[in-house]
């Protein structure tokens, strides 16, 4: 049985970006787990049977939309705080860039995203952390490289 490739926790990368020329991307510091989340909306049609009227129908699904977020949880840290806010203040959605770097590929995802989530806790006798989700902006484009 050959084993899957895979990719380790430090090769999957969520990257914001600056308003500098070209856009500057750097990690926020105190993840300890992330996701990406590609979400496509579908729209629901009946499709009748031509030749049975009578028969139940099956539904035929058309693609409407696509949609990304990511989110993302550990502890807060200070190199990190100020850029979650500052993008989760900003009326703009920011450049993002996402990686998940394999041994023989990198699959990367660029685009725009908003701050939709920044929620800071802590409970008695440890660490403050937080938990931001983020939400595309129109398209992420996908690309590979070897």
């Amino acid at each position: 049985m050959a084993q899957p490739t895979t990719a380790r926790f430090g090769k999957f990368r969520v990257l914001l970006g600056d308003d500098a020329d070209p856009i500057t991307y750097a990690s926020p510091c105190g993840f300890t787990s992330k996701s990406l989340t590609l979400t496509k909306d579908l729209t629901d049609v009946n499709l009748p049977d031509c030749d049975d009227p009578d028969a139940v129908a099956w539904v035929g699904r058309d693609a409407a939309s696509l949609s990304a977020a990511v989110s993302g949880e550990g502890v807060l840290a200070a190199e990190s705080v100020e850029a979650w806010l500052d993008g989760w203040e900003s009326v703009e959605s920011i450049p993002v860039k996402i990686e998940v770097e394999f041994p023989a590929k990198t699959i990367t995802w660029t685009g725009l995203m908003h701050i939709a989530t920044f929620t800071a806790g802590a409970e008695q006798g440890g660490r403050v952390t937080a938990n931001i989700e983020m939400q595309s902006d129109g398209e992420l484009a996908r690309t590979v490289s070897p």
